[in-house]
């Protein structure tokens, strides 16, 4: 029988662990999110401190020692192989003209530090203002165009450092 979970322990400890075994796991609960363990005749008093449930992530107390314990499946190892992990996101470095344009306003500067959604610069395009906003916190290492400037579809506007 193939194992049914991939267990990460504070990662740097990986086991796997068939559904069968899991379901003879002699635990009994003692209080919220704390169980009694037996395994192999030895007694373990383990707690639930802490859980993730989108990222499978859970923080354990076992006999005093804290773990950080991440749970995967299949279908999630398969998920992150194919690079659609929960919570990672690209990192954009770079705001090109999705179109031709002339750039009518520029809202930031060389060296300023900017948040997740500010203004960034508005093109004017097919009779309609186009307004960019940031795709994330970072600060501004170069802008390629000025106020007036026309642009072509793919150019670079605003680098990121």
């Amino acid at each position: 029988m193939s194992a049914n979970y991939k267990v990460t322990v504070n990662d740097a400890f990986q086991f796997d662990l068939e559904k069968e075994n899991i379901s003879q796991l002699d635990a009994v609960p003692t209080k919220a999110n704390a169980f009694h363990i037996l395994h192999q005749n030895r007694p373990y008093k383990t707690e639930i401190i802490s859980s993730d449930f989108n990222y499978k992530s859970y923080t354990v107390k076992v006999n005093n020692t804290i773990y950080k314990v991440v749970i995967s499946n299949p279908l999630d190892i398969l998920i992150k192989e194919m690079g659609f992990e929960v919570g990672v996101t690209k990192q954009v470095n770079a705001i090109k003209a999705p179109m031709p344009g002339l750039i009518l306003e520029i809202s930031v500067l060389v060296g300023q530090a900017v948040k997740e959604n500010d203004n960034l610069i508005i093109l004017g395009a097919m009779k309609m203002e186009n307004s960019f906003l940031s795709p994330r916190d970072g600060i501004i290492k170069n802008i390629a165009v000025s106020t007036g400037d026309a642009v072509e579809k793919g150019q670079l506007l605003i680098e990121f450092e």
